[in-house]
């Protein structure tokens, strides 16, 4: 085959002998297992460093790393390669004849920059990918991603009401297995409701906790009368709603909208906490939180209602609202971060960036409901006269834009 090769092709291959070769592949296979061992060491590190100082949830950000997974698998198969290589060449003696396979160590030595490269660009990309702006950014954009694919096909929140649960003749259906609720399977979940001639309302929403025996939702015959009541089975429907719906050890992106606002929420408190004290870092994962709830107050994050062919509502899915996800933002960096009061200004901007947003009755009366915990909790703290000044203002923007009024700058801070 080398033969076969231009002279100018073959000027570039290894030339030298077998003691060569298997100087340099040994000197290849040694460094690259060394190097190996220290990639997986700093990536262990990376892992411990993100899930002590960030938030544990931030460790399935590295584990999906594309560049992690290629930058080990190129090492450690370059190292198998070179092992390989380094068992075909051979020296000369009486029963066989030297070998050198020319083409292979030539290849080897190839690997073996291009690893360096890797490995230099790896170290860069592992600094970049600590950095807490990078991980919210990272968590910002699989929400957003998250959210708009759920609000995908939703029903308005107003037709949740239209499905009256029954006072009589309704059966609770358990779950058959603990864990995380991952994800739905609408349409095996329809497909239950219309061959079984039931309405099933699901309880938790995706990533709620479900326990193995404790009722996860409600059904009811779709048509009125004791004969069917008598028909619907509840231990079979359970089976067959545990077949629609998958559960995991944790909890992921895939339907959950709250996820991602967990974990900017877990990065806020864990920036307040005594250890780290790190205020900056909360303001800003704050102002993330900020952005992907104007997001949502923008989209139809309503219950999921499924119908049948009739038109029928069978099956509802529920989704967090507004309310619930103003909530989840709010409850713990104000518990954590009352004290310090450019984290509590930076919770009076968020209402009022999400006031300015909707216009939606239901939102504007829950961003109300925490403007007044919010103030509440400023009354208990002991800020001085201008931080006090301060709090007031803000309180008086926000309501402002409650009523739809915006004033240039009035939420600007550094």
């Amino acid at each position: 085959m080398i033969d076969n090769l231009p002279a100018q092709a073959t000027a570039l291959l290894f030339g030298g002998g077998p003691e060569s070769a298997r100087t340099v592949l040994s000197a290849i296979a040694t460094s690259l297992i060394t190097v190996s061992s220290l990639t997986f060491s700093l990536t262990v590190v990376t892992l411990q460093l993100a899930s002590s100082q960030y938030s544990p949830r931030l460790l399935r950000t590295f584990a999906q790393d594309r560049f992690v997974h290629v930058t080990l698998a190129l090492l450690l198969s370059t190292f198998t390669y070179v092992l390989t290589v380094l068992r075909a060449v051979r020296a000369s003696l009486e029963s066989h004849s030297a070998f050198v396979p020319q083409l292979s160590v030539t290849l080897a030595y190839l690997m073996a920059l291009v690893s360096v490269v890797t490995l230099v660009a790896f170290l860069a990309h592992l600094a970049r990918q600590i950095r807490v702006e990078t991980l919210l950014d990272s968590v910002h954009t699989e929400t957003l991603q998250t959210m708009r694919r759920c609000a995908d096909g939703c029903g308005q929140t107003e037709e949740a009401s239209t499905v009256v649960t029954p006072e009589t003749g309704t059966v609770l259906l358990c779950g058959t297995v603990s864990g995380f609720l991952t994800s739905v399977d609408e349409e095996a979940l329809l497909r239950t409701a219309v061959d079984t001639g039931s309405v099933v309302v699901l309880d938790p929403f995706p990533g709620a906790w479900l326990t193995a025996g404790t009722p996860i939702a409600v059904a009811w015959p779709v048509t009125e009368g004791r004969a069917e009541r008598d028909r619907l089975d509840a231990a079979g429907l359970s089976h067959l709603l545990s077949a629609a719906i998958q559960t995991g050890a944790e909890r992921t992106a895939a339907q959950d909208i709250a996820f991602g606002l967990r974990q900017i929420v877990d990065i806020t408190i864990k920036a307040l906490s005594p250890g780290i004290n790190d205020p900056t870092t909360a303001v800003h994962a704050l102002s993330h939180a900020a952005a992907l709830l104007c997001e949502a107050a923008g989209l139809n994050l309503g219950p999921l209602m499924l119908r049948d062919d009739r038109g029928r509502v069978r099956v509802v899915v529920p989704r967090p609202d507004m309310p619930a996800l103003l909530d989840l933002v709010i409850s713990q960096p104000l518990l954590y971060g009352a004290a310090d009061p450019h984290v509590t200004a930076r919770l009076f901007t968020l209402l009022g960036e999400v006031a300015w947003s909707t216009r939606r009755p239901e939102h504007l009366a829950a961003v109300h409901n925490q403007l007044l915990r919010l103030r509440a909790a400023v009354d208990r703290q002991e800020y001085d006269r201008a931080e006090r000044a301060w709090m007031e203002d803000l309180v008086r923007l926000v309501q402002a834009a409650l009523a739809g009024r915006w004033e240039q700058g009035a939420f600007r801070q550094s």
